[in-house]
């Protein structure tokens, strides 16, 4: 249902917590080091970092999520109980923390609050647009359309943020994957077979908002 990053070095913690998670249905991306985490953030739904990190703190990390992804819920670990320690980690933008030791089931009920909280939602009704994210299926005027893979992706990704200009690299990152070798193009690419097949008319668009020279969004009406 949405996507969990998870920042830790713990690979027992990691284990667990992907277990729980994914019998949540939730999909997860891993990582060990702070600083090879941070363009898995655009990807995420919401993140769960741990505080002692190698490349980057915890704390470091998330105040970077705060500051270049400011919708991006993060959920800190910590072995610090001191009040002083939770105060940091909250001012430098963790919307939740948990002290270790913890109940994977814990973590969980946190998660689904914190996803709750930001509006990830099962289904988006866009007009006459709907779009089924559990079963990762769309009707248009209740007709099925057929969308591929990075398709659907994509537009799930503009539908979820109405409103909010994603830049072409933002949206490769996010739904290409920071790895992908192409270029930012592809991405007009399959804006152009989206809106295809939404019969969305890119010069008065219904969805699709083209703004120029910065990139993509979805009307907010």
């Amino acid at each position: 249902m949405a996507t969990v990053l998870i920042v830790d070095d713990d690979p027992a913690i990691v284990e667990v917590l992907t277990a729980y998670l994914a019998a949540e249905g939730h999909s997860v991306v891993m990582e060990e080091d702070g600083l090879a985490a941070l363009p898995l953030l655009a990807r995420a739904d919401v993140a769960i970092i741990d505080w002692m990190l190698p490349g980057m703190t915890g704390v470091e990390l998330t105040a970077y999520a705060r500051r270049e992804h400011p919708q991006l819920p993060v959920l800190l670990l910590t072995a610090r109980g001191e009040v002083e320690d939770r105060l940091e980690g909250l001012n430098a933008g963790a919307d939740d923390y948990v002290v270790k030791p913890f109940s994977p089931r814990e973590v969980v009920a946190r998660i689904r609050a914190l996803l709750r909280r930001v509006g990830v939602r099962e289904r988006i009704e866009a007009g006459p647009l709907t779009l089924n994210l559990a079963g990762r299926s769309a009707t248009l005027h209740g007709q099925p359309v057929a969308f591929s893979r990075t398709e659907f992706d994509l537009l799930v990704t503009l539908a979820q943020h109405p409103g909010l200009v994603w830049s072409r690299e933002r949206l490769l990152e996010r739904v290409w994957g920071p790895e992908y070798p192409g270029v930012a193009r592809v991405v007009d690419v399959h804006i152009t077979a989206v809106r295809r097949k939404l019969r969305d008319d890119p010069d008065a668009p219904q969805f699709i908002e083209t703004v120029r020279g910065l990139g993509y969004r979805f009307r907010e009406d």
